[in-house]
């Protein structure tokens, strides 16, 4: 008797041990860190709350067929060391993609991240030659890069002007840093194509002085002016276009710009400022009326309610809502155990997906994983941002010309 009772209960440990390990499989981990803590932690808080509130939706819906989603929200404050650290804790936790939403920590992550074989979503930042998904396989940007936004925003300069820039100037004023000078190759192809005159404007970091360079704008009398900055430089650029008498409707900025930013400067003083956007804002877009109806308005958000529906609300809701269908695809063609190779795979059979209008449509392949990088121009108008054209992707030639330069620079620089 004694016996028979030690082997149940060996057989019902084991039952619970297996039912411990299938439930465990039925939750899929996803490594978040952002910078809550220094340049950027104004904006971050807001788009992690659109992050987690998707995952929040996605989990109350239960249609991922029985698996939950677990976000692993870590500060890395804009530190590479720190992002690092962040990294090591997602993989040993069993994170299947991870977000840092730090070009600096993406950079850094990316060679582990890739050695490893683990997705990071790269969505507005990081490597602009990431769309080359045969040199990047872990790298998702799946958005317009910034030679892309550059591009789309001399086309809506163009179609202002009536098709013809011969003879027009375009000041660029932004961070004397990788990041600002990246657009640079591509504006200066533009200029000798279209015939405007370029001239670029820096200044250091973290963009708090600014007024020697506007000055220089100033005297140099450009027609349009396009603003290249993040966190609280944007605001920086605003005042200081008012101060030097040029007007915010010829002033366009990269994709970070938000209500974070036109708040310091003042909703009345910043109407008429533009952006590149490649996402959808505001609270009418279907997306974020499903998430405001099924998680915000009961209580549920990871954040203040008012916040639902701003500019990065949305753009971290969009990066969780390619990721969700990255994993569906994994889901349905895969199957368990949901592995990261398996994401990646699912990610790139991503087809003509727009996340209930959030985005432009998107197709991403294992050759591009820019997803088509099409985006639109919005403007301010002093309560919520009214796009002012259609999603396109022009001189896309050039775009991947650049792409390829510079992803082929990287394989040999990595040999």
């Amino acid at each position: 008797m004694k016996r028979l009772l030690v082997l149940a209960g060996v057989m019902f440990t084991a039952l619970l041990s297996a039912t411990g390990a299938s439930a465990q499989q039925k939750v899929i981990k996803i490594g978040l860190s952002g910078d809550f803590s220094s340049a950027y932690s104004a904006a971050t808080p807001v788009y992690s709350q659109g992050q987690r509130d998707y995952l929040a939706m996605i989990n109350a819906r239960g249609d991922l067929k029985g698996y939950t989603l677990e976000p692993i929200v870590v500060d890395h404050g804009n530190q590479p060391q720190r992002g690092l650290e962040a990294y090591e804790r997602f993989k040993g936790e069993g994170a299947v993609a991870v977000d840092f939403i730090s070009t600096p920590v993406a950079r850094a992550v990316a060679p582990r991240a890739t050695e490893d074989h683990i997705p990071v979503i790269t969505m507005f930042h990081g490597r602009s030659d990431a769309a080359d998904g045969a040199t990047f396989p872990y790298l998702f940007p799946m958005s317009p890069n910034y030679w892309g936004q550059a591009t789309v925003l001399i086309q809506y300069i163009l179609d202002q002007e009536k098709g013809n820039l011969k003879g027009k100037k375009i000041a660029f004023v932004g961070y004397d840093s990788p990041f600002g000078k990246e657009p640079q190759p591509i504006l200066e192809d533009l200029a000798k194509t279209l015939g405007f005159e370029y001239q670029a404007f820096y200044y250091p970091l973290p963009g708090n002085e600014q007024s020697g360079q506007w000055t220089q704008v100033r005297r140099f009398r450009p027609d349009w002016v396009l603003i290249w900055g993040a966190g609280s430089a944007q605001p920086v650029s605003i005042k200081e276009a008012l101060r030097n008498g040029i007007k915010l409707d010829h002033v366009v900025s990269n994709v970070w710009l938000a209500e974070t930013e036109t708040s310091v400067v003042g909703e009345k003083e910043s109407t008429g400022i533009m952006r590149v956007e490649g996402v959808a804002t505001g609270r009418d877009v279907p997306a974020v009326k499903a998430m405001i109806k099924e998680v915000v308005d009961k209580g549920k958000s990871a954040g203040p309610a008012d916040k639902a529906g701003q500019t990065n609300y949305c753009i971290g809701a969009a990066t969780m809502a390619v990721l969700v269908e990255g994993i569906r695809l994994a889901i349905a063609n895969e199957g368990a155990p949901l592995t990261p190779e398996k994401v990646k795979r699912g990610l790139e059979r991503i087809k003509n997906f727009n996340a209930e209008g959030l985005i432009p449509p998107i197709t991403v392949t294992a050759a591009d994983h820019s997803g088509g990088s099409k985006a639109r121009v919005a403007q301010y108008d002093g309560a919520k941002w009214v796009p002012k054209s259609d999603w396109k992707a022009p001189f896309n030639d050039l775009v991947w010309r650049e792409v390829r330069a510079s992803a082929e620079q990287f394989k040999k620089s990595s040999k």
